[in-house]
């Protein structure tokens, strides 16, 4: 969840202008590590992005305790609470080498890039836990032959769909600053259709991945988990549709970023329910996992 959340804070970041809020990093500005009043509600806004980022450490933290007190240990699930703690790190580094180079777009770009691999470590993490959990009663069932590579095409065309976002947004007029701000050397409405093209390539596979498991009588979980997910698409490609045709508004791209981060978190939901035996766990050396690293999980 806040890992979630962090992805809509820095969309309000970028579409507000307050990148540059804090003029340095890791501190606010010379002399003060927070935001002070000379800087504004700019400083505020770039700030409580920052601290945001101390709460998701928590969160982590948590992950990674939880995992580790686990009797057995499950050394997956450990190794993905720390790869969250050092993605975390990584983030933030990021964030901060796009203060420094005043909002370089690639860096900018790279720095939400971070944020879905954040949230793909998140989503293994939460599954492999929720997983164990039903690990005896749940039997991995065959599915469709067409299903499988039809789950792994939405998945990879989601994440060349997002990456696309990234040069859409770092061409645009909300880059993260004011007009100042260097942009992308890309001409928006191109990318914009690139983005709009994939995004319509996206639906159809999982239409067609819906089609491949209607008839499958125990794909009941991967068949909604297939129509949530296009729920979530359609609408982020309205809002995408519609923010082009109003003159990109700053509210519509915020949650149009937000919406990004749902749609990847559905993709791989998706994929880990339409392929039970692609995580599953590995049979009686794996210990059942306690709640706690499910609660620590979703908390993230």
């Amino acid at each position: 969840m806040v890992s979630i959340f962090i992805v809509l804070t820095g969309g309000v970041v970028r579409v507000t202008g307050s990148g540059l809020g804090c003029p340095t990093w890791p501190a606010c500005e010379a002399g003060s590590f927070t935001s002070t009043p000379e800087l504004g509600i700019h400083g505020f806004i770039e700030f409580a992005n920052r601290a945001l980022t101390g709460v998701l450490i928590v969160a982590v933290g948590w992950a990674i305790v939880a995992a580790r007190l686990q009797k057995p240990r499950n050394r997956t699930l450990t190794r993905l609470a720390w790869s969250q703690f050092w993605l975390v790190i990584a983030n933030s580094i990021a964030g901060g080498i796009s203060v420094l180079t005043g909002l370089n777009p690639y860096v900018v770009a790279m720095h939400f890039v971070l944020a879905i691999a954040l949230l793909t470590t998140t989503t293994l993490t939460w599954h492999r836990a929720r997983q164990a959990l039903s690990a005896e009663t749940s039997p991995v069932s065959a599915i469709p032959r067409l299903a499988g590579p039809l789950s792994w095409a939405l998945v990879v065309t989601t994440f060349v769909l997002i990456v696309i976002g990234t040069l859409v947004t770092g061409s645009g007029q909300h880059a993260g600053d004011s007009a100042d701000v260097p942009r992308m050397g890309f001409v928006w409405q191109h990318v914009a259709v690139v983005h709009g093209v994939l995004g319509t390539a996206v639906i159809l596979l999982a239409l067609a991945l819906y089609g491949s498991l209607r008839s499958h009588p125990n794909a009941s979980l991967a068949r909604l988990r297939v129509v949530l997910f296009l729920g979530v698409t359609i609408a982020q490609a309205a809002l995408g549709l519609l923010q082009s045709v109003i003159g990109v508004p700053a509210a519509l791209v915020a949650i149009h970023v937000l919406g990004s981060a749902l749609v990847w978190v559905g993709a791989l939901r998706v994929l880990l329910d339409v392929n039970p035996q692609l995580y599953r766990t590995a049979g009686p050396r794996e210990p059942v996992i306690s709640g706690a690293v499910a609660e620590a999980a979703t908390l993230r």
